[in-house]
């Protein structure tokens, strides 16, 4: 069953973006009455409205509630084979692709192999008009794992992930810098950010 990749940190933000005025005025119990208006439920979507992803048709509403995967199992095992050998992990939610700068000095992580967009977040960014720029600094764009280590133990760690059915690669890499910088390069532009 088709999973749109939003965790479930990523809720609110994508229902304000994505949904219409309509659930603002049938529900106003599920918003903060204190929120300026201009932030509240300001896309053009209903939940039923429907998305093409690929050969079938998914509801808006079942994009954004995909359940959160868990990645627990495939992480004790990774854990288990390579814990010495792993530099970082980190959970891509609250501060996305540009998260990993809250955890690293004089290094330069160039992301330019992120996994293809997942529709959600091109639904978010065209009913929001959010900028790319920010759309990475928010949400997770699809990618929500990452694990640093030296490049001679990655394909024992996709390996490990496929097993479990999940879809991994490398993704970029870290470079020695002056400072803390992330570049995020793919279709929709290159993006340098530092803390």
């Amino acid at each position: 069953e088709y999973n749109g990749g939003m965790g479930s940190n990523g809720l609110t933000a994508a229902r304000h973006d994505v949904l219409s005025k309509y659930y603002a005025e049938k529900y106003p119990e599920s918003f903060d009455p204190r929120l300026p208006d201009e932030v509240v439920y300001t896309g053009n979507q209903r939940l039923t409205n429907e998305v093409s992803i690929g050969n079938q048709k998914v509801t808006v509403g079942k994009l954004i509630l995909s359940p959160t995967r868990t990645y627990l199992p495939v992480l004790q095992e990774i854990l288990r084979d390579y814990r010495k050998k792993i530099h970082g992990l980190i959970h891509v939610t609250g501060g996305a692709q540009t998260k990993v700068l809250k955890f690293v000095k004089d290094v330069h992580i160039v992301k330019d192999n992120l996994f293809e967009l997942p529709p959600l977040f091109r639904l978010i960014q065209e009913n929001s008009q959010t900028p790319w720029r920010e759309m990475y600094q928010v949400f997770n764009m699809g990618h929500r794992m990452e694990i640093y280590v030296p490049g001679r133990y990655a394909d024992g760690i996709m390996a490990i992930a496929a097993q479990y059915g999940i879809e991994a690669r490398i993704i970029g890499r870290v470079k020695k810098a002056t400072g803390e910088k992330v570049t995020v390069k793919g279709p929709y532009g290159k993006f340098e950010y530092t803390e």
